[in-house]
């Protein structure tokens, strides 16, 4: 029996995604791949992950990171000579799909900043519920100002803490091997030139099937249009055939994708990332260790 609660495939690149662009860190890639990942790994708490990293035309300081923070024998590092976003995704796939170290599978992106010693939760709701295929860790921001997605939603407390589904997520998320298996298909659509919010789409089967919606995004909308029309032409046989799944997300959420238009809203993640940012200078400054986690701040109201 494996003695890891998880898999991971963690994707990296050296350079700064435009979305990040004005947080914090964005000016230097290096630093804030180390921010993300010490917030990961004290996300993680006491868990035990084995991590596939798949380092995609980094210098060796990025692989260097990865071993600072995680014990060699957790570690497979994967140097890749700059094959993209596309590609990238397809190896994560690949491993964490021929992977024999556990059946929960977790898909990382290197933007990501997290909550310390809440990924457990995550864990845990996947276990509890039999109808949670996926869960992401980030409650974006266009669930609640995006027209496509403006459709009755679930909503769970589990362990003091909201749950809801969604229609889409990014390509950060857990999921157990064996959903991963019967929808690898669909996934590896994203690497012929899918859209992710057009995989997901096909997976959930929402917002879909109004053709008087979908004409109107043609018009005032377009990139949604594109994302619908995207979904049924890799996707229809998932939407026809497949079983609908259910994507879970927390409410507030336990990470945000660094997107300066679009953080996980109910934390203040800018503060949380400056004050990292502080502590990191003037650790710098005496010799301490630098980024030492940082508890989230108190919700309005509770």
């Amino acid at each position: 029996m494996s003695s890891y609660d998880i898999a991971v495939a963690y994707r990296i690149y050296p350079k700064v995604a435009k979305s990040a662009l004005g947080l914090p860190f964005s000016g230097d890639k290096l630093h804030l791949s180390e921010v993300c990942l010490r917030s990961f790994k004290e996300s993680l708490g006491s868990m035990r992950a084995k991590i596939w990293v798949l380092l995609d035309g980094c210098p060796e300081d990025y692989a260097a990171l990865f071993l600072k923070y995680f014990d060699p024998p957790d570690l497979v590092l994967l140097r890749l000579p700059g094959i993209g976003n596309q590609a990238t995704f397809g190896k994560q796939l690949d491993i964490l799909l021929e992977q024999t170290d556990c059946e929960f599978v977790y898909f990382a992106e290197d933007d990501y900043v997290y909550l310390p010693d809440q990924f457990s939760r995550m864990l845990d709701f996947l276990r509890t519920y039999d109808d949670a295929h996926f869960v992401s860790p980030y409650d974006h921001l266009d669930c609640y100002t995006c027209e496509i997605h403006r459709f009755p939603k679930w909503v769970r407390v589990q362990a003091n803490h909201h749950w809801r589904t969604a229609a889409s997520t990014c390509l950060t998320f857990l999921t157990r091997k064996d959903v991963l298996r019967q929808k690898r298909y669909l996934f590896r659509s994203y690497s012929w030139r899918n859209h992710d919010c057009s995989l997901w789409l096909s997976l959930t089967k929402l917002s879909l099937f109004n053709p008087l919606e979908f004409l109107r995004f043609v018009v005032k909308e377009p990139l949604f249009a594109k994302i619908i029309a995207k979904a049924w032409l890799y996707g229809w046989p998932q939407i026809f055939f497949g079983k609908r799944m259910n994507l879970w997300v927390p409410m507030p959420g336990l990470a945000t994708h660094l997107d300066n238009k679009a953080l996980s809203p109910g934390i203040d993640w800018v503060s949380i990332m400056n004050v990292l940012a502080k502590r990191d200078d003037n650790h710098a400054a005496s010799g301490e260790q630098a980024l030492q986690p940082v508890a989230p701040p108190r919700r309005a109201g509770r």
